[in-house]
């Protein structure tokens, strides 16, 4: 099965994803992934030089796509910040319980797997991680400038609010409920609400 795409190296990358949000970095072989795309050996090799450079570039495109949409959902115009946040958090939530046995999240699927099994990696999804909380911070000191949030520390937030997420994320695929993601979201309405 060989089908040609424009793009070669982002198709490697978008079948990767599927894989291994599914099954785990170390889970997944290389010609599980080539085959599924439809794509021989040699081809991988030609845009990466081994799974590791390969699941680097997972990540960073992952992050890429991933800063896009919340660049979009945290500017939405007509919004107040503190709404803006609130979407944001309520989209996480219905993406992670839509079905709570497959992660869509690679930061909660590979960061404790691949921290230390490379630095590389590692290191990317730190970076990436650091940009999420950023930019919601940014939008906590939005949300405190027109005082749709009460006075709050935005980094410190931002940072709290993201772990306390990827925990409640963890959580939800060990309980396979939705129980802890409510849990976060009434933390966050009540810490959000002053």
């Amino acid at each position: 099965m060989n089908i040609r795409h424009d793009d070669t190296r982002q198709h490697i990358l978008d079948t990767g994803y599927r894989i291994i949000a599914g099954k785990g970095f170390s889970g997944v072989g290389l010609n599980e992934i080539l085959q599924t795309a439809g794509v021989p050996k040699g081809s991988f090799y030609h845009y990466f030089k081994s799974k590791e450079q390969y699941g680097q570039a997972l990540l960073e495109s992952y992050f890429a796509a991933y800063l896009v949409g919340i660049d979009a959902l945290l500017q939405s115009p007509g919004l107040s910040a503190r709404e803006r946040l609130i979407c944001y958090w309520e989209r996480w939530m219905q993406a992670q319980c839509a079905d709570c046995e497959e992660q869509k999240c690679l930061v909660v699927k590979l960061g404790a797997e691949v921290a230390d099994l490379s630095d590389a990696m590692r290191i990317t999804l730190r970076d990436g991680t650091d940009q999420i909380v950023a930019r919601l911070a940014g939008c906590i000191e939005a949300g405190v400038a027109d005082a749709s949030l009460p006075a709050l520390e935005p980094q410190a937030t931002a940072q709290m609010l993201y772990q306390l997420w990827l925990g409640a994320s963890l959580l939800t695929k060990l309980h396979r409920n939705r129980e802890p993601m409510q849990n976060a979201m009434n933390v966050t309405l009540k810490m959000l609400a002053g």
